[in-house]
């Protein structure tokens, strides 16, 4: 018979005590002999007992270390060797910026699952989640009473449903289609269907309470993400797209006709016969790759629609959506060989009584941070020129678009005095040359700290740090050909309708 045990270095031992091949034949010699003889591996976990050192070096065996026999001693006849706490450093950052290193002791006993004996890390510890080895192993009385009560209430779930209870289904079906919950008794056990009524009704309370501190509007469903043409886009804020679109929570829309799809399947199958490469109307610009077409959204009115729907979901202050017959949109694209892809557009009245150059305007997020939406507010006052007017934009602005308008301001009041030779200016000047409302140019000069009023008199400053500053950045700049040139444009102002 023999007793398989383990050494400390991983190999496997047996105790040939009771082998008759290893049995001397005086009994007491025997027993002294095995008495006298210890392993390898029983004198270093003496060792390690008898060391009180918290680091355990492990002993070396060099010529002095005496001559061991090959007989070994099983682990159970092996002294039971003290478990010493492992120690996890703790990370704290105090209020004076210095971080310490504090060390928190927990045994290494019992793991979180229950199912090992020992754990190796802080996520395993029982004590660290503030439980006991014990209460990690196995399921208190209270929980198996639960268990069975549960198992036998699932027990009373009927086998099936009764041809009246089908038909019954199907008619309250067909008589409320999805604008009611379908019949869910006998689908399942009583247990279960409490189960999910608890949870809808929990649900709802909670949606309530987001709608109150107003994290949601009331019956908003949100859209999380599109699929538009080779991105994927997160959105911003909520669209009012149909019900049964909306509460997808992702659409799939076709990059060129702007159609919003349920799945990739249909959008795979639309795009194999869809017609469109560019939007509809008449292409007014074009330089390069860059185009900008002019779309009437009395012509055009299921485009622009879905122009508007699109462009809700990145602009909070929009309220235009399906009235788009009064409005025309200029749509600038980047064509490439697979046709001309939406970088951004911008709207505007066809008959505006404050002389309002854009009622909305969007650069689709792939594209921001790139100077299309200086190229698209630019175009907006290039036709303002061309129609001889002043222009500015419809309030509210959005966060983005007010960043990038003054922007745009700036840097025309910047070149405009950089070429300026004369002492005397007027804002009425600057506004018919540059087609800026005159309003828009005061704020702006005001902002840069340019406008003075000095005995009874307002007066510009010519500040050369500013105008340096701005040489220097247009000097870096790479991006050339992300300016309208206004011998590219091919257009005539429509007739009033």
């Amino acid at each position: 018979q023999r007793n398989a045990g383990s050494s400390s270095d991983g190999t496997e031992d047996s105790d040939f005590s009771t082998d008759p091949e290893h049995t001397d034949s005086s009994e007491s010699d025997g027993t002294s002999r095995r008495s006298a003889r210890v392993t390898r591996s029983s004198a270093r976990l003496s060792q390690s007992s008898q060391d009180s050192s918290p680091v355990h070096n492990p002993p070396s065996f060099g010529a002095e270390e005496p001559v061991y026999s090959t007989r070994r001693v099983t682990r159970s006849q092996q002294q039971p060797t003290p478990v010493t706490p492992k120690k996890y450093p703790l990370r704290q950052t105090r209020s004076s910026g210095s971080e310490t290193e504090q060390v928190v002791d927990f045994s290494d006993r019992g793991h979180l699952t229950g199912k090992h004996e020992r754990h190796f890390s802080i996520s395993g510890c029982p004590l660290y989640h503030n439980l006991s080895a014990d209460e990690c192993k196995a399921p208190t009385e209270r929980q198996l009473r639960y268990k069975e009560k549960v198992a036998e209430l699932r027990k009373k779930r009927n086998s099936g449903l009764s041809k009246e209870q089908k038909e019954k289904y199907m008619e309250h079906r067909q008589t409320y289609g999805n604008t009611r919950e379908p019949l869910l008794e006998n689908l399942t056990s009583e247990y279960d269907l409490e189960l999910f009524r608890r949870a809808q009704a929990r649900a709802s309370e909670d949606l309530e309470k987001l709608r109150l501190q107003g994290q949601i509007t009331e019956g908003s469903n949100m859209i999380k993400t599109i699929a538009f043409g080779r991105y994927e886009l997160d959105t911003w804020y909520h669209s009012p797209y149909p019900e049964e679109y909306a509460r997808l929570g992702r659409l799939y829309m076709c990059e060129f006709c702007l159609k919003y799809m349920k799945s990739q399947t249909i959008l795979r199958r639309h795009m194999a016969k869809c017609v469109w490469k560019h939007p509809p109307g008449d292409e007014i610009y074009r330089k390069g790759s860059i185009s900008v077409f002019e779309v009437d959204g009395k012509k055009n009115k299921i485009y622009c629609q879905n122009l508007c729907l699109l462009a809700k979901l990145f602009l909070d202050h929009k309220t235009l959506y399906y009235d788009v017959e009064p409005f025309l949109f200029y749509v600038m694209t980047e064509a490439d060989n697979t046709g001309c892809h939406l970088i951004g557009y911008f709207s505007k009245e066809k008959n505006s009584f404050l002389n309002y150059n854009v009622s909305c305007i969007l650069t689709m997020p792939q594209y921001m941070r790139q100077g299309y939406g200086k190229m698209l507010i630019d175009f907006s006052y290039l036709l303002s020129k061309v129609e001889e007017k002043v222009g500015s934009p419809e309030r509210p602005l959005s966060d983005l678009g007010l960043i990038s308008y003054r922007s745009y301001w700036k840097e025309v009041l910047l070149r405009y005095l950089h070429n300026f030779q004369g002492k005397e200016i007027s804002i009425k000047e600057i506004s018919q040359e540059t087609a800026v409302n005159p309003v828009d140019i005061v704020s702006t000069l005001q902002a840069l700290q340019m406008l003075k009023y000095w005995k009874g008199k307002h007066l510009v400053l010519k500040r050369q740090d500013l105008i340096d500053e701005w040489i220097a950045k247009e000097a870096k700049r790479s991006n050339s050909n992300k300016i309208m040139d206004p011998s590219c444009l091919k257009w005539t102002p429509p007739k009033g309708t």
